[in-house]
């Protein structure tokens, strides 16, 4: 009889434990392969000519294998980027392997073990006022409530009795909502500024009268310091800030002091230029940096890494190429060991796709909320009734409760 061969489609390290299980193995075995199933890819930015091609002779030696510059083999440039690629087991050996290397490779082995600890943990802890939640069990709705005259997606509260708005948001909550995001100054392309006074004018009253109802969590979406005062000061539990705290030096110090969670987002220029042809070698590679760089920042004004959010700013100075590869790869972005954050509702690259109106993208909102309810932890949006049922459903299928893969 012919043996019947086949391929597998296993996407997890659980998948194979399962497979394991069907099979039969030894328990010890499947410990000890569980980390040999999956090839891992690492990219270590601009090392050392001579520490690469170290990098690359210990990957050989393992089985594995490290990409570098041809030139820097070649005697080439000083410094070359990496690419590491091998299974769990390799590249924890390799990191073993360096902690008895000069040259300031023992703390890149230490930097690798780390990424990869950090890479491998969905569940992530955020502190929000005197409590934590632990994000990454499913994905979470951000219900959106945009309190401006000239919303992108035709959905602007502004003017409108508080009272009525306030049911609104409460039918939100009903409906799945598990944080609520207030914003009053409009972030899209080419949006004008609105004054901080009146900001504040069309956000405090509203928070205000949320808090006295709701017992979710709710954010305010500002850049300026003299409105995240007064929203922090009425109850805000996060402060959204689409400029990753550099549009207003006291805002850092501000949050600090609240305890407040902050939202760090990327975004490239400003919302009055962002989109006039961006363009990026490696998007995913710049976000990164930036929103670490942001974290540092947060940090270093006395901001606790457990109470900082990310978001890589879908449309914020992105082409939809940009924003199709940052959904793709959005798992990168757990290096950063922080929840992540997507907001994609509504917005001009589904318009892109589908031709039509921002109130009638729910459908692309809800195929690129699958994608991206993947590996995000937050997902901010409009219909919340509708996309309830999209991340219930992806959920279902893609997560586990209480795994950490």
């Amino acid at each position: 009889m012919t043996p019947h061969v086949r391929t597998l489609s296993l996407e997890t390290p659980d998948d194979l434990m399962r497979e394991f299980g069907r099979i039969g193995v030894d328990w010890g075995g499947m410990v000890r392969m569980r980390p040999k199933g999956f090839v891992h890819f690492l990219k270590v930015a601009r090392l050392p000519r001579f520490c690469a091609n170290i990098l690359k002779q210990e990957m050989l030696a393992l089985g594995a294998d490290a990409a570098v510059s041809r030139s820097a083999i070649a005697g080439g440039p000083q410094a070359t980027d990496c690419l590491l690629f091998g299974n769990l087991s390799q590249l924890l050996s390799l990191s073993q392997k360096l902690t008895r290397q000069p040259f300031g490779l023992a703390e890149l082995g230490v930097s690798i073990r780390e990424t990869l600890a950090r890479a491998g943990r969905r569940l992530t802890p955020l502190a929000l006022g005197g409590r934590t939640v632990t994000l990454g069990r499913r994905t979470w709705l951000m219900g959106i409530v945009n309190a401006t005259f000239d919303s992108f997606s035709g959905d602007g509260v502004a003017g409108r009795p508080v009272s009525e708005v306030v049911r609104d948001v409460e039918q939100m909550v009903r409906d799945g909502a598990d944080m609520i995001d207030i914003g009053g100054a409009s972030s899209r392309p080419g949006a004008r500024p609105v004054p901080a006074k009146e900001e504040r004018r069309r956000v405090v009253p509203l928070l205000k009268a949320l808090r006295r109802r709701l017992r979710v969590p709710v954010s305010v979406d500002t850049t300026k310091s003299e409105v995240a005062a007064a929203a922090l000061d009425a109850g805000a539990d996060i402060i959204n800030d689409i400029s990753a705290l550099r549009h207003d030096r006291k805002m850092a110090r501000l949050v600090a002091r609240s305890q407040a969670a902050v939202v760090l987002m990327h975004m490239k220029g400003t919302p009055a230029t962002m989109q006039k042809a961006p363009r990026y070698d490696d998007v995913m590679q710049e976000v990164t940096a930036f929103l670490a760089a942001a974290m540092e920042r947060a940090g270093g004004a006395g901001i606790a890494a457990r109470r900082i959010i990310v978001d890589p700013g879908i449309g914020f100075g992105k082409t939809f190429e940009h924003n199709r590869e940052i959904l793709r790869r959005l798992a990168e972005l757990r290096v950063l060991g922080r929840p992540i954050l997507v907001g994609l509702s509504r917005k001009s690259f589904i318009g892109k796709v589908l031709e039509r109106p921002a109130p009638e993208r729910i459908w692309g909102t809800a195929a690129a909320t699958a994608l991206a309810g993947r590996n995000a932890h937050i997902m901010r949006v409009h219909d919340v009734r509708e996309i309830k049922q999209v991340v219930k459903m992806a959920d279902a299928l893609t997560l586990r409760r209480g795994c950490a893969t």
